[in-house]
């Protein structure tokens, strides 16, 4: 005997963000390698040139951990787009510097991110798109604003391949 399984009650919230943000990230990948660049990469970048930032705030900006922002940070480097300096303010921190060429590079980098923003929300008709960010903009910074803790880690989804 088959069991019947359970009736869903409300849509699949978690598999509709997750799907979606999974292919968001690939299509943003994909347009930022053309210049040479990761997501992690533009998000340093982007946020090192707002203000005098440490390595350990910009970790935190952009959800990263510390041994990815490390790898991040040394790419950058490598690639002439950023310098760790001292800070101005604090002779014990070091901060991430973005040279004129990363500054360039995140000028083209930001140009890229709005454009694949621009048209995911011009998929959808009318005043959807506005409705769109300012519900998960509320979600993000009300309901779903801070993790709980988990019982187990949590994993990724296994990619698919075509």
């Amino acid at each position: 005997m088959t069991a019947m399984a359970p009736a869903r009650t409300e849509p699949d919230l978690s598999f509709l963000l997750d799907h979606a943000g999974r292919v968001l990230r690939t299509r943003m990948a994909a347009a930022l390698a053309e210049i040479g660049l990761t997501a992690r990469m533009h998000c340093v970048l982007v946020h090192a040139l707002e203000e005098e930032r440490t390595q350990i705030q910009l970790a935190e900006l952009g959800d990263m951990d510390k041994t990815t922002m490390v790898v991040t940070v040394d790419a950058l480097e490598k690639a002439g787009l950023a310098e760790r300096r001292p800070s101005s303010t604090d002779r014990r921190a070091r901060i991430i510097a973005v040279t004129e060429k990363g500054a360039e590079a995140a000028r083209q980098s930001q140009e890229i991110v709005d454009g694949v923003h621009r048209a995911v929300l011009g998929a959808l008709s009318g005043d959807e798109g506005e409705v769109l960010v300012r519900a998960m903009s509320r979600l993000v910074t009300g309901h779903l604003s801070v993790p709980v803790e988990a019982p187990q880690g949590i994993r990724r989804a296994r990619q698919r391949t075509k």
